[in-house]
């Protein structure tokens, strides 16, 4: 790392190791943020749309269905972001089938980890509040029988990491985090902010301890996951986002190289109000695109109860339906145990939807049958 790069910053300060190599410590929470015309314009505007998308979820009358397709978008970008390539239908069919159209089914592993560790996270924040200790719970179920899942899961670092491209050292490393001693420091006053009574608006206390995190980088592996994962605890825990259903990866996805250097560059320049208004941006936009998503999932939740009136077993029909919207790719045994209902009730479900083209059989067995509901996923991948 060229420790010239840090030298003037005022987020923090490069430190020489005693084996020689140089790091980076971030200052703690908060800086000396600059309330610019700017960031106060765009938290407006986030404020304001994250707003409109929570009342249109609290609206729904099938919201908490809809939490699992969002949570799964969001751990299938999150996930890309670091590599992996799985997509959301290789996820839903991993789970139907046990079969991936992925070029390896370790990526599908490392996608539903994240959503096992999401989940996990936001039950558990309901007794415990975003911590240390959580965050190494969540940690240890993300890296869990995964690729980095031996490099001390649930556990920080007990060595330095650093970040550059493959083959890069600590010597010629794009960024080197702080040394194990200085981390656990920065750990426990970030910890301490989280828990401080604060009146920076919470959407800008999110974007603050995103990059913390970040330049902290306290795991040897699943640190930009984390970190992301982190956003939505906090503000879940905050009750700014009533469900989890801001999808904040796809912004970051999409931009994944300006979202890299906008991070380096509070590091090395003292660049937050960049920072913060790119980060306040997404939350706007992907807001937006989310409320775009939830109408059009109710309206085609409308049209196919349409379909489904004058049936029998009208009120099994909804219960599956409603699953559908939850698992757009499921097997009958999935509907069985999910709904507690007879596999001869959910396989005439299934096959009902089918007939009306809600659901669409893809494995061409006579057994082990999968179905997939085409409207759905491209409501939900849009």
């Amino acid at each position: 790392m060229n420790p010239e790069e840090f030298r003037n910053s005022i987020s923090g300060k490069v430190v020489h190791t005693q084996k020689g190599y140089w790091a980076y410590v971030p200052n703690p929470l908060p800086p000396d943020i600059q309330w610019s015309l700017a960031i106060i314009s765009a938290l407006s505007e986030a404020d304001r749309d994250l707003s409109r998308l929570n009342t249109l979820a609290n609206s729904f009358p099938f919201n908490q269905a809809l939490i699992v397709p969002f949570i799964r978008q969001e751990a299938v970008l999150s996930s890309r972001i670091e590599g992996t390539r799985a997509s959301l239908i290789d996820l839903y069919a991993y789970e139907a089938g046990g079969q991936s159209n992925s070029e390896s089914v370790d990526d599908s592993n490392e996608v539903l980890n994240y959503v096992r560790a999401l989940e996990y996270g936001l039950e558990r924040v309901k007794t415990l509040p975003v911590s240390l200790r959580l965050i190494r719970e969540i940690h240890a179920r993300l890296m869990e029988n995964v690729r980095g899942g031996k490099l001390t899961p649930g556990e920080f670092r007990r060595s330095q990491n650093w970040i550059g491209p493959a083959g890069s050292t600590l010597e010629n490393a794009t960024y080197v985090p702080p040394p194990v001693d200085e981390m656990l420091e920065t750990l426990d006053a970030m910890e301490k902010f989280i828990h401080a009574s604060s009146k920076i608006p919470p959407l800008v206390r999110a974007g603050l301890l995103h990059y913390q995190f970040e330049a902290i980088h306290p795991f040897l592996d699943g640190n930009g996951r984390m970190g992301r994962l982190l956003i939505i605890l906090l503000l879940n825990e905050w009750n700014v986002l009533s469900c989890p259903m801001l999808n904040l990866s796809v912004y970051f996805e999409a931009r994944r190289q300006e979202y890299y250097e906008h991070l380096l560059n509070v590091s090395k320049n003292g660049a937050w109000e960049d920072w913060l208004s790119f980060f306040l941006l997404g939350i706007s936009m992907q807001a937006i695109s989310d409320a775009v998503r939830l109408e059009s999932l109710l309206s085609l939740r409308a049209d196919y109860l349409e379909r489904l009136r004058g049936g029998r077993r009208q009120e099994r029909l909804e219960q599956v339906l409603d699953l559908v919207f939850q698992r757009p790719i499921l097997n009958i045994r999935q509907a069985e145990t999910a709904l507690g209902i007879p596999y001869m009730t959910a396989e005439r479900c299934i096959e009902r939807l089918t007939r009306i083209g809600i659901l669409r059989e893809i494995t061409g067995k006579a057994r082990n049958r999968v179905f997939q509901a085409d409207e759905i996923l491209a409501v939900i991948q849009k």
